[in-house]
């Protein structure tokens, strides 16, 4: 039986929301969903030193194969996209020093692999994660479901721990035309 655990993480200077699942033979299982609060740190650095903290012990706890990020969208505030981009690099970080493999996906490619609408909005975004891992409850922050959206989306890339993707296939002549070898 083939498992892995992946963690989501939704990068945020105010809130960081992060979800965890099994996957097991194409079936996913929540394990755990929330929110890091960082509006309470008035200094930039310790916010950053607060994700690195709390990404390393979600890591711990969970043992997770890899980690799967949203990319920082582009706004018109540089600001905030540095303070973005700041926030995903120490979460990144934080995988690196336990050797987890990183994967990267923008707000429109998640949003696309959930709910089939890559202009979806979060509540969305939402409904459909509690109906995919069967959960009721509606988390206070939608960081939290946004953090489970980014380990969902890439459960169903199908990508494997090594980064390579599982080719799939149109049809019988696309296979054989790929796999030569293969064909007796």
């Amino acid at each position: 039986m083939k498992e892995r655990i992946i963690l989501g993480i939704d990068p945020g200077t105010a809130i960081m929301g992060y979800g965890v699942v099994l996957e097991r033979n194409k079936k996913l299982e929540l394990l755990t969903l929330g929110v890091i609060h960082l509006k309470k740190y008035d200094n930039h650095a310790a916010k950053l030193r607060k994700i690195f903290d709390r990404t390393v012990m979600l890591i711990e706890e969970f043992k997770p194969d890899c980690m799967a990020l949203e990319d920082p969208f582009y706004g018109k505030n540089v600001q905030v996209m540095l303070k973005l981009g700041r926030a995903q690099g120490v979460a990144m970080a934080a995988a690196l020093s336990r050797d987890l493999p990183i994967f990267e996906y923008s707000p429109k490619k998640i949003k696309q692999s959930i709910t089939g609408n890559g202009n979806a909005g979060k509540e969305q975004v939402a409904a459909m994660l509690k109906q995919l891992l069967n959960f009721s409850e509606t988390p206070e922050f939608l960081d939290a479901t946004d953090g489970l959206a980014v380990a969902v989306c890439h459960s169903f890339q199908r990508v494997g721990i090594d980064g390579a993707a599982k080719k799939s296939y149109s049809g019988w002549e696309s296979f054989v035309k790929d796999n030569p070898k293969k064909i007796k």
